[in-house]
């Protein structure tokens, strides 16, 4: 069951207001894992491009063409978020409207990852692990569905497959 109800929908987000320390757990796998990926990546475009010249295109356009695919999705899709379609605030204050489907950052962390895996293996398990958790963040956080996360995850999986290995 990938659809989550409005019933469900609301005490997961009663349970995250009303349990301090599990808000706070979620807050900072929800703001700052991103940022993790996101420094990150950059680090390694220089790397890579001092080191692995040879593979620089790769781990450069491959994501890019994800971010610019995922987004044009979300705009054709336009779906609604579940915080919108149940009139219940998100946990963190989020007021997008619509464009739920795939989820970006999603979508952008396990591509990044796969870039990861690509130059150092070893390393992108870890980012992989990073991104589940940034997916499941965004699930618990109200602003996507399950299926918004599976969607961002599988594309960029799919995509770091057929272009990195």
């Amino acid at each position: 069951m990938l659809e989550i109800n409005k019933k469900r929908y609301k005490k997961t987000m009663e349970f995250f207001r009303q349990n301090k320390t599990w808000f706070l757990s979620l807050e900072i796998i929800y703001k700052w894992l991103p940022l993790v990926i996101f420094i990150a990546y950059p680090i390694m475009l220089v790397c890579v491009w001092m080191f692995m010249s040879e593979k620089l295109l790769k781990v450069l356009f491959v994501p890019a063409g994800v971010f610019v695919l995922v987004t044009a999705l979300r705009k054709l899709i336009n779906e609604q978020r579940p915080y919108e379609k149940y009139e219940v605030p998100s946990l963190f204050n989020k007021t997008t409207v619509g464009k739920s489907m795939p989820s970006r950052h999603t979508a952008s962390a396990f591509i990044i990852s796969m870039a990861v895996m690509y130059v150092r293996f070893d390393t992108g398990i870890t980012f992989l692990l990073i991104s589940a958790l940034i997916g499941a963040s965004r699930v618990f956080a109200g602003v996507h569905y399950v299926r918004d996360v599976l969607a961002g995850a599988g594309i960029s999986i799919f995509c770091g497959i057929v272009f990195f290995f």
